[in-house]
């Protein structure tokens, strides 16, 4: 009786196995706030070249939005640049734009994920003082350990 027991329970393990082994890439974990760097070259009107923040929401299996924090002589601007963007299977691609006081630009990026993170490269293409200027960026954006994202509560009856 034992061993017959032992069987299905070894039968029932395989067939758990095969089934998780199963699940396509695709399938995995992807919704999170996702938060890392990037930087762009020198632009011509400004001294340096600088490491910004980049925030990307997915949701729903889709890029709902993305923040940037734009950093122009050494200090944090007013107003992120903002956009959204596509998931397409492994591949991510943001689509945004800036405007300050004086300068603005649109933005675009794309990249792949790799497990729980993904590098991204794209440019920026800037208007200062009636003249348009665009720069490559690279950088990435990488997610929590899914034991540390925050997991759905069920609603209690009242």
């Amino acid at each position: 009786m034992t061993r017959m027991m032992d069987r299905a329970a070894l039968a029932a393990l395989a067939v758990a196995l095969t089934g998780a082994a199963s699940v396509p890439a695709a399938a995995q974990v992807r919704d999170a706030v996702y938060r890392g760097t990037l930087v762009c070259d020198k632009l011509p009107f400004f001294e340096t070249a600088v490491r910004e923040a980049i925030e990307v929401t997915i949701a729903g299996g889709a890029v709902t939005k993305y923040s940037h924090i734009v950093r122009l002589r050494d200090r944090n601007e007013a107003t992120p640049e903002t956009g959204a963007g596509k998931l397409e299977g492994q591949a991510i691609s943001l689509q945004g734009e800036w405007a300050g006081k004086n300068d603005s630009y649109k933005a675009s990026y794309s990249g792949t994920f790799v497990r729980r993170s993904a590098k991204l490269t794209g440019t920026q293409t800037w208007t200062h003082d009636g003249k348009t200027t665009t720069r490559n960026c690279t950088g990435a954006i990488k997610r929590p350990l899914r034991a540390f994202l925050p997991r759905d509560r069920k609603k209690t009856a009242e």
